[in-house]
């Protein structure tokens, strides 16, 4: 099979990270957590002040924009990549409440996803890479020799997040969660910079009613058409 880009967009909390991660497991692939390295941005912004009651400084955040470094990180222990801000580990850091529902807001400025952009481009400039977000294979990799678009129903997202934060000892309420995850559609669906959008070429992927491994199965049989 010849060494390809695999680019998987869609909704927040439809499982693309762990399908990404599965597939770079499965094929020895690099897999890049776009969705991380927002949230990693946005926990500065919010340590540093920038970023105050949903509004963010933009002139502030310039000014520290060279100052932020990401890095992936490979936990020999648990086999996860892991996201690391300025050489501290803040993977459980990026995945709580106050983190999730300021991430659109600084993910939508351009100077954040130009700087981001360009990283991920670099890491993809040998192929053999799966990355996931929202405009993967719209922006960063329009190119990608295979898109997947990742929907599912609304609740079942809330669902599948809350079962995640309570495995994190992150307590929230299913109600607080659906509309965070309401908000964020509607935010990335709308902003002026990289809007959320199904490419052309992509594949849908509905996987409400569909299990880790079924999902695998069918992507594997996309992966080997592509």
């Amino acid at each position: 099979m010849k060494e390809i880009i695999i680019a998987i967009d869609g909704y927040s909390s439809c499982g693309k990270s762990t399908l990404a991660k599965g597939i770079a497991a499965m094929l020895g692939y690099i897999y890049i957590d776009s969705g991380a390295m927002y949230r990693a941005i946005t926990l500065y912004c919010i340590r540093y002040g920038i970023i105050n009651n949903s509004i963010v400084n933009h002139e502030l955040l310039l000014k520290h924009l060279n100052k932020i470094d990401i890095r992936f990180q490979l936990n020999a222990l648990t086999g996860n990549n892991e996201t690391w801000l300025n050489g501290e580990n803040v993977e459980d850091e990026i995945r709580k409440p106050e983190v999730a529902s300021n991430v659109s807001i600084v993910s939508k400025i351009s100077e954040v996803r130009q700087k981001l952009v360009a990283i991920q481009r670099r890491i993809g400039e040998n192929k053999r890479i799966v990355m996931d977000g929202r405009d993967i294979g719209t922006v960063v990799f329009p190119n990608a020799e295979l898109k997947i678009f990742m929907t599912a129903d609304p609740l079942i997202r809330a669902q599948r997040r809350m079962i995640e934060m309570n495995e994190k000892g992150i307590q929230t309420s299913l109600n607080e969660i659906v509309e965070n995850i309401k908000q964020r559609d509607y935010i990335d669906e709308n902003r002026d910079v990289s809007p959320l959008r199904k490419a052309e070429n992509a594949i849908l992927l509905d996987n409400s009613y569909l299990s880790r491994d079924e999902q695998l199965n069918w992507i594997m049989q996309k992966i080997n058409q592509a």
